[in-house]
This record gives C-alpha cells, sequence and structure tokens, in this order.
C-alpha cells in the first residue's frame, strides 16, 4: 500500500513526497513536470513512477503563474462590476481557453499604482499580452506611462492591447482595438432628432474620460449636422453608473430643465433616468423619449424597451486576444476599429406621435 508523508496533514502527497520516492531533489522533480529542462530518461521515469504511485496533482494555477504550463494572459479594467466590461471579459476569458491560455482578471478600481503593480508582475511572469480596458484621461502623462508599459512588456516577449483607450504615438509596441464611439453617438442622437426632438438632455460621464468625450461629440456633431443649436444647460456629466442616471435626472428635473428626448451615456444612466422619470409620474416615451449606450442584455427588458447603441463587446474581447497571440516578436503597432449600430426599440417616438397618445 502506498502511504502518503506524515508532513502532509491534508493527506494530499507533496513535490517533496515525489522527489524523496524518487530519490531525486524538488527541484528535479520541477524539472520533469515543466519539461523545459533536460533531464536524463532514467530519472524521467523514476519522477514519473512516483507520480502515479504517490497520485500526486500539480497545483495548475501557481504552475500557469509561475510561467510553467498553462500560458497566460492578464485583463485589466476599472471596474468588474460594470455590464458591459463583464461580457468584454466574457470574450476574452473564452478566446483564451479556445487557444490554450489561461485568463486572469484585475479590478483595479481606477488605481494607476494598482495598474501599473500588477502589469509589472505578469510581465516578471511572462504573460503572453496584458489587455487593459475602458477610457482615460489622454494626457501626456497617461501617453508617457503607457509607452513605458508597451516598450517594457515588448522587452519581456508579452503585447500590450489597449481596448477602448487613447492609442499611443506610432511606433509604440501595441495593439490598440476601439469600436466607433463617436459615430455610435452621432447615428443615436441623429435618430432622436429626425423624430423631431428639437431638445435633448444628454446625460454625459466624466469630462476627462475619452469614453465620454467620444460620446459627447457624437452628440454635438448630429446637432450641428441637423442645424440645431444644442442649449449648454441639457449637458450634464457625472459616472457611467445607475446612480449617476438617476442623480442627473433628478437634478434636470428639478431645475425645471425643457426637454423632450434624454440621451444618455450608457444604459446603466439610461436606467437610473427612466426610475427618475417614473418616480416624478412621466412616461416614456409618452412624455420623453429615453435613449442609451452599450446594448447590454438588459436594455431589452426595461419597460419600454431601450433604444440604445450597439458594441460588439464580447467579440472586442475574443479580438483582442486573438490579435495580442498571433503576433509576431516584430509585430509594429495596430489600430482596429469595430463598427457600432443603433438598436431601436420602444423607448424613443416621434414628438407628434407622443404628444397625440
Amino acid at each position: 500500500m502506498t502511504r502518503k508523508s506524515n508532513g502532509d496533514v491534508g493527506g494530499r502527497s507533496t513535490i517533496r513526497d515525489v522527489a524523496a520516492r524518487a530519490g531525486v531533489s524538488a527541484s528535479t522533480v520541477s524539472r520533469v513536470l515543466g519539461g523545459e529542462y533536460p533531464v536524463s530518461t532514467a530519472t524521467r521515469t523514476r519522477v514519473m513512477r512516483a507520480v502515479r504511485e504517490l497520485d500526486y496533482v500539480a497545483d495548475a494555477r501557481a504552475k500557469a503563474i509561475a510561467g510553467v504550463g498553462t500560458p497566460t494572459l492578464a485583463f485589466v479594467l476599472d471596474d468588474i462590476t460594470g455590464p458591459s466590461f463583464a461580457h468584454m471579459a466574457h470574450g476574452v476569458e473564452r478566446e483564451a481557453t479556445r487557444l490554450g491560455h489561461l485568463c486572469l482578471v484585475c479590478s483595479t478600481d481606477g488605481d494607476a499604482d494598482h495598474e501599473l503593480e500588477f502589469i509589472e508582475t505578469m510581465r516578471a511572469q511572462r504573460a503572453a499580452a496584458v489587455i487593459l480596458v475602458g477610457g482615460a484621461a489622454d494626457t501626456a502623462e497617461y501617453r508617457a506611462r503607457m509607452s513605458r508599459i508597451a516598450d517594457s512588456l515588448a522587452s519581456a516577449g508579452s503585447r500590450l492591447v489597449l481596448c477602448g483607450r487613447p492609442p499611443l504615438d506610432p511606433g509604440t509596441p501595441v495593439t490598440v482595438i476601439e469600436y466607433d464611439n463617436e459615430s455610435g453617438a452621432y447615428a443615436l442622437c441623429a435618430h432622436l432628432l429626425a423624430q423631431g426632438h428639437r431638445r435633448v438632455l444628454f446625460l454625459g460621464g466624466k469630462p476627462e474620460n475619452t469614453t465620454a468625450q467620444g460620446r459627447e461629440r457624437g452628440y454635438l456633431a448630429a446637432h450641428r449636422a441637423h442645424g440645431v443649436d444644442p442649449d449648454p444647460k441639457l449637458r450634464l456629466s457625472a459616472d457611467f453608473t445607475r446612480d449617476a442616471g438617476h442623480r442627473l435626472m433628478r437634478q434636470a428635473l428639478s431645475q425645471g430643465l425643457e426637454f423632450t428626448a434624454v440621451m444618455a451615456s450608457t444604459d446603466m444612466v439610461a436606467a437610473g433616468a427612466l426610475t427618475a422619470l417614473h418616480e416624478a409620474g412621466l412616461s416614456v416615451p409618452d412624455d420623453v423619449s429615453l435613449a442609451g449606450y452599450d446594448d447590454i442584455p438588459f436594455a431589452r427588458d426595461l419597460h419600454p424597451a431601450l433604444t440604445t447603441v450597439h458594441v460588439p463587446y464580447e467579440e472586442l474581447g475574443r479580438l483582442a486576444v486573438r490579435t495580442a497571440l498571433s503576433r509576431t516578436p516584430d509585430t509594429p503597432d495596430e489600430h482596429l476599429l469595430l463598427g457600432t449600430h443603433v438598436v431601436v426599440r420602444g423607448s424613443v417616438a416621434a414628438v407628434g406621435e407622443a404628444a397625440g397618445r
């Protein structure tokens, strides 16, 4: 009968148990299991026999983080609870699994130092790629920091991938994958204006955030194209959350702002705004039309279902992985752009139709 080491109180064999059984050092066992160093046939045979006899199972997570066994890539985002980012993470994880990689996810809560620490860890562990997602402030400091990170990862054989983040200077070893953010906002606002709305309340994100900036630019460009001068009082900003949408809508109503339609910067913001409108006794779209951005799944389940802009978040995540892992060592900077489109549902009505209901 095979007896496990007395030192293993949980009854599970350790690498030292295997080494003792095979008559070799623990480091030799690691080399045999890792398969990256030459070991004699006799030694390998003894080690693998001991592995079978002791029913030893290596910790796959530890091997992956140590750069042995399953290769890894990292997905770094500000907030893992955000539905759009969650769908992108799903795409990253599924594609990584399909290609035989382990995906490690880090949520930074917007802490740049935490982000840098995690990236440095991934560089040290020779991760195949580090994927950063989400808007950022496009400053000289940001570009310099990201350029240093890109060069550092490239020197370790890794790759920096930016999803929905500002691109870097030409020649930087980075892959940038974006969706047509501004054009999506333009098309959405143009749809509202085509329905006869001339006072469209815009619930935007933080002014320094590049994603928020792109959506506001689309809003303004659509007004210009339709010969409408937007009232600056109808542009409010906070963050991309449900609570922000609820708060901004209550603020707009308490200030007596006049508007017939609302363009929210995300579906989550739209959900909060919808609740505030209902609390004020207003009907959507009979009294106010409402549109969002992202087309996350629950947008279809709101009442009424939300008109929004579809962003292919899951495909964005899949493409980030495929592109990063298919590069060659001398791949230059890459910039890929995915399209967006408006999804028309029941939350928007023409001005005349809404007034006649």
